[in-house]
């Protein structure tokens, strides 16, 4: 059963002028997506990268429905509640100690927007205003208007260029390039010409999501957040999509021993089931802002901001990584993404087969593999007949399931790649 042609729904990235059938889904449980009829698919990118336990978890939605009996919204500006209270208090205590304010928002583009609006506020409240955004090629940090500013220019906004501000591009550091991009870091971040010190940099740590994901080595990572460091230049890590265990640890920054200034969270905080995201900071950035001058005030928020129920199933998220063997799960995912790839790594139809913790990811060999190519909306087609929720990005296939996702499911998930590449060859 699919959603009807006449719905007066307009769904994201979908050119409803192709047609395509859009599945309609009755309920979820774990890695499964059910349709009213019970036909089912296997859910291998988590629903757009936010499921992080399994769908409609028990212990999570057990803390929403407790929480929507109690407090279903309220204001944020000026006032608070439990959940919110509880959820920074434990994101404070389980992020490094450099890490104290939390500013909560609903969603990875608005942490984002946040997080900006962090950076720029902060030089300007002590005297020093910057306004430059240094960002790594081919990023992606959202769909706002600030979010698409920092992120790669392209199909995505290139309607939109009349909005965007300008930024600075670091390049991204290919194998054997890695150099290369330490020294434009340097560079960009060392220039002393007036108004061209730049307030923040921008990165999605070791792996560039919407991007192609494009790994890059941890020590890179660190060396950037060196180079920031270096020059008094704050340093944002989007963890948004990276966060919550998708590389291998909780934070994909964990591994490379950086802390940020500024620290975006979103899609896996509730465990996927609501939106919400927070915008941690260092408290220099926050000591901008607290004045008696009202000037001074930090003028952002949604109408949502921390809503309880949102925090509540935070809280759940929270308290799995605590109760649960979550580290356990994750590497046993790891492991058995490493070894479905494997299979397919010498296959002459694949390139640059690749894995950082539950995230694999290969290029498909084709001459044109762009975005906009038709290769795409087949494969996806073509998972979709066969039971899989897979989504690729252009000629990249990459999978990244909930971590509850059985040794059969992702089976069944590697069997349609290789059955997809067998069809688009054939």
């Amino acid at each position: 059963m699919s959603s009807s042609a006449n719905s007066p729904v307009w769904h994201p990235f979908t050119q409803h002028g192709l047609g395509e059938p859009i599945p309609l889904i009755a309920r979820g449980e774990g890695a499964r997506l059910y349709a009213p009829d019970g036909n089912h698919w296997i859910d291998a990118i988590s629903s757009w990268w936010v499921t992080t336990h399994g769908h409609a978890h028990p212990r999570i939605m057990a803390a929403i429905r407790d929480q929507s009996e109690k407090l279903d919204q309220l204001i944020f500006a000026g006032w608070t509640h439990e959940p919110a209270e509880s959820l920074a208090a434990e994101l404070i205590r389980i992020t490094p100690a450099p890490l104290t304010r939390v500013f909560f928002s609903d969603s990875g583009s608005t942490s984002v927007e946040v997080a900006l609006k962090m950076a720029l506020g902060y030089w300007a409240n002590i005297g020093a205003p910057r306004s430059r955004i240094l960002v790594l090629e081919h990023s992606y940090h959202g769909d706002t208007i600030g979010a698409m500013s920092v992120g790669e220019r392209g199909v995505f906004n290139k309607p939109y260029e009349p909005l965007l501000f300008d930024v600075d591009t670091i390049p991204f550091p290919h194998e054997g390039l890695e150099q290369a991009t330490l020294d434009a870091l340097e560079a960009a971040c060392a220039a002393q010409k007036t108004g061209s010190v730049p307030a923040a940099f921008i990165v999605e740590p070791l792996i560039l999501g919407a991007g192609g994901m494009l790994i890059y080595p941890a020590w890179v990572l660190a060396e950037m957040r060196s180079i920031c460091a270096r020059h008094g230049v704050l340093f944002i890590a989007d963890e948004v999509m990276t966060g919550w265990g998708r590389t291998g640890t909780r934070f994909a920054c964990d591994q490379a021993g950086v802390i940020p200034d500024i620290l975006c969270l979103s899609k896996g905080l509730t465990g996927g089931a609501l939106p919400l995201a927070v915008t941690l900071c260092i408290e220099p950035i926050f000591a901008a802002h607290f004045s008696a001058d009202r000037a001074k005030t930090f003028y952002h928020s949604s109408s949502y901001t921390a809503n309880p129920i949102a925090c509540a199933a935070a809280n759940a998220n929270l308290e799995i990584w605590r109760d649960e063997p979550v580290q356990q799960r994750i590497d046993m995912l790891a492991d058995a993404q490493a070894a479905h790839l494997s299979i397919l790594a010498t296959d002459p139809r694949v390139a640059n087969p690749r894995r950082l913790g539950t995230i694999a990811a290969l290029d498909v060999v084709v001459p044109d593999g762009g975005y906009l190519s038709n290769l795409a909306p087949r494969l996806i087609a073509f998972y979709r007949d066969h039971g899989v929720l897979l989504r690729p990005l252009g000629n990249t296939i990459y999978v990244m399931p909930p971590y509850c996702i059985t040794a059969d499911e992702l089976a069944a998930v590697w069997r349609a790649i290789s059955a997809s590449l067998d069809q688009s060859f054939g």
